[in-house]
């Protein structure tokens, strides 16, 4: 992780920890630790309310005239509005969708229709099925071809001359993860995006889970399309696709005659989860609070310098502490190179499965398995029983991932 710029928080750890009312849940009379936040981080008050006043107050279908629609309509551009900011686009080029995968398989149907059998598609080993399996099924149907770029098991790094190779004048497109939700390795999407580009090919970038850790600007980023979820940023069960305007509107999209045909609304089927858009905003707004003036960008830019900062702190600790502790191997890039604070390990001799149920007991929440990246876990040498991961995020403090480093070691040393 690089340094970020000097930024006065405007909210000390303490602060930004009472805004979540699910952090004064106990589990065996012990204050809960959550480090699930890779698979979906807990929602500040906040974004709840936002969404109980949308159904208590405004709840309507959109686009007629009465007010409560009126009201609805403004909301979602809103919303628009708020999730343009967070990836650096326009409100025109935000869609919303159930989650990053339903997305994915609907726009990966319309670019499908503008390419041809041998044509080929970019994919990683690092990367989530999310933005693997859409492809590999567009190849099956379409008789088009995926190449899957390798990655370092021992440095967590994609091997950027592999994916220099495997872009040619048959790529249609490179998909691509902005960063691993297995061991937290941030990719370099501009370079990627440039090669890819150089070749006429289109750049999607898997933004999941990097959007909750780094600010995405999608024109620095080179991306032609992105997606996040905002369940992964403090938000509500929600999918979110950007897309450069000019290629949305040239898409043939599988959609209803009556709908709408304009950008950004063709990309979206049926009714939306219009109270979700409405929390995905206030989780946008959350994140804008966290420090500095000025223009929500501005904002969000001095928000996202302070969790970094934060983030980094965290990662150095857990890192440094779980390295320690005999029996115990953690696999991803080390601190100070580009990454999340989310690291994934194994503890010699135990299951992962067994791992995350005592550290459970002890009120720390960490997942297990695979989390969707089969292909990851696998290369890393855990096909049969996956690996715990433990993410920070911005309710994380230093006591629980000490707490966290304490029931591994007692787990290691019991296993010894």
């Amino acid at each position: 992780m690089t340094t970020p710029p000097t930024t006065r928080p405007a909210r000390t750890t303490d602060e930004v920890r009472a805004q979540f009312p699910a952090l004064e849940r106990r589990h065996n009379g012990t204050p809960v630790a959550y480090f699930d936040g890779p698979g979906g981080t807990q929602v500040p008050r906040s974004v709840a309310d936002a969404m109980t006043d949308y159904l208590l107050h405004h709840n309507a279908n959109t686009h007629w005239v009465y007010p409560t629609s009126v009201e609805t309509d403004a909301a979602l551009a809103a919303a628009r509005e708020a999730l343009a900011d967070l990836l650096g686009g326009r409100a025109s080029e935000i869609a919303f969708g159930a989650n990053m995968t339903t997305l994915t398989f609907h726009l990966g149907r319309a670019l499908a229709r503008r390419w041809s059998p041998g044509d080929e598609i970019v994919t990683t080993q690092l990367d989530h099925h999310a933005n693997v399996d859409p492809w590999r099924r567009l190849a099956k149907e379409h008789g088009l071809t995926v190449r899957t770029v390798r990655f370092g098991a021992d440095t967590g790094q994609l091997d950027m001359q592999d994916l220099a190779q495997a872009i040619g004048s048959k790529t249609r497109l490179v998909a691509i993860g902005a960063a691993s939700n297995v061991i937290g390795t941030i990719n370099d999407v501009r370079r990627a995006a440039d090669l890819a580009h150089a070749a006429g090919a289109l750049v999607f970038v898997d933004a999941v889970h990097y959007a909750p850790h780094a600010l995405v600007d999608v024109t620095a980023l080179g991306a032609d399309f992105l997606a996040c979820s905002a369940y992964k940023f403090y938000g509500p069960h929600l999918g979110v696709l950007w897309g450069r305007q000019a290629l949305v509107e040239e898409l043939d999209v599988p959609r209803l005659v009556p709908a709408p045909d304009d950008s950004p609304e063709r990309l979206e089927t049926g009714t939306q989860n219009h109270e979700g858009m409405v929390g995905a905003a206030a989780a946008v707004d959350f994140l804008a609070s966290l420090a500095g003036a000025g223009t929500r960008r501005a904002r969000l830019e001095a928000g996202f310098a302070v969790l970094h900062a934060r983030g980094c702190e965290l990662l150095e600790r857990l890192w440094s502490g779980l390295r320690e502790v005999p029996g115990v191997t953690v696999y991803g890039p080390p601190p100070g190179q580009p990454r999340t604070p989310t690291v994934s390990f194994v503890v010699r001799g135990l299951p992962s499965e067994q791992v995350a149920r005592a550290l459970a007991e002890r009120a720390v929440f960490v997942s297990n398995g695979d989390f969707y990246a089969p292909t990851a876990v696998a290369h890393l040498g855990h096909a049969r029983d996956g690996v715990v991961r433990a993410g920070c995020a911005c309710y994380t403090s230093a006591g629980e991932v000490d707490r966290l480093i304490d029931g591994v070691r007692d787990l290691a040393r019991r296993s010894a």
